[in-house]
């Protein structure tokens, strides 16, 4: 689904990735773990040519390493950026018709939403600006899903959440990989380790670490920097 080869990214002289490789299968959720500051939002926004990078995209078996933002969207790949950045002076319902541009299948596609986040149901005329924080971020992952990506990339969906929605929004989560891959950046790595099926380790822009999700669960050095024990 996704294939990245030797993607670098600097700010200036300083270098935020570091020439890294990563690898995502179809209908998988990949997850990259790291401090702040190691890289991956970066990584991220690199991945929708929103910053200026060096390397190789490779999307579905199309190179999108220089095509225009709006164009990469248009391609399937859909980011839902950390802080959420719902429309806050629309309704929900209108957030959800800006993700869909001219989608002739816009009612049908916000019936599916409104099924996948039941917590939004209620709320169709409700200012996006007055929404909880959980169901801001459920908002903004729907929002996405309205242009029918074949790859999401989600940056920090739990950030800021109380433990009960970060549960919640994380079985959502699972439940869209049956129709979706997803490219997971979080820093709450036990979450997202335990509901990925691969993850690479982010230290200072390089890739430090990689495997199966379940065998980073157990590693020693991985339990001892990022799950707290």
């Amino acid at each position: 689904m996704l294939k990245v080869e030797n993607l670098e990214v600097y700010y200036g002289v300083i270098a935020a990735v570091r020439g890294i490789d990563l690898h995502v299968e179809e209908k998988n959720i990949v997850t990259l773990i790291g401090a702040n500051g190691a890289g991956k939002t970066s990584t991220l926004n690199a991945l929708v040519n929103s910053i200026k990078k060096k390397g190789t995209i490779i999307a579905a078996g199309h190179d999108i390493t220089k095509v225009p933002t709006h164009k990469v969207v248009q391609d399937g790949i859909a980011l839902v950026p950390e802080g959420r950045h719902v429309f806050v002076n629309l309704t929900v319902d209108e957030n959800l018709r800006m993700g869909a541009f001219n989608n002739k299948d816009y009612e049908k596609l916000k019936e599916e939403m409104y099924i996948k986040f039941p917590r939004l149901a209620g709320k169709k005329e409700q200012m996006g600006g007055t929404l909880s924080g959980g169901e801001q971020q459920m908002l903004a992952i729907a929002r996405a899903l309205m242009s029918e990506p074949k790859l999401l990339m989600l940056d920090e969906p739990s950030l800021g959440l109380a433990p009960k929605i970060i549960g919640e929004l994380f079985e959502i989560i699972v439940e869209l990989k049956k129709t979706v891959t997803i490219l997971l950046v979080e820093q709450n790595a036990f979450a997202a380790l335990k509901i990925s099926d691969y993850a690479y380790v982010l230290e200072n822009g390089s890739i430090t670490l990689e495997g199966k999700a379940s065998s980073l669960l157990g590693n020693d050095e991985v339990r001892k920097k990022y799950l707290g024990g």
